[in-house]
């Protein structure tokens, strides 16, 4: 069965590419993004988006800066306005980077 390397390389490839995180802002806000270096005071961040409630359980989401120039792509936070930083839960990783990964791969479900 050759399925199982193929997600384990995507997943690998993926991992090293993009380094998406989710980040409690100070206020309230879960932003997800892709940090691109990790600084002393502050996180250079990349397709930053911010999730919300849709009701009936579903998550949204939405621009985390939704006027900056459609090309400015980077964003730095400070990190005395994040609460915590952690890992993505591994569906939504799938999901942040079919939006933005440049490597389009198929789905790591199986049709039987």
């Amino acid at each position: 069965m050759v399925w199982p390397s193929i997600c384990i390389i995507k997943t690998l490839i993926l991992n090293k590419i993009m380094n998406v995180k989710v980040f409690r802002m100070s206020s309230g806000e879960d932003v997800v993004a892709e940090v691109l270096e990790d600084k002393d005071e502050s996180l250079i961040v990349m397709n930053a988006i911010v999730a919300f409630n849709q009701g009936d359980g579903q998550l949204g989401f939405a621009p985390y800066a939704p006027l900056l120039k459609r090309t400015e792509k980077e964003l730095e936070i400070s990190k005395k306005w994040i609460v915590y930083i952690a890992n993505v839960n591994d569906e939504l990783v799938e999901k942040y980077e079919e939006m933005f990964s440049p490597i389009k791969t198929p789905s790591s479900k199986l049709i039987l």
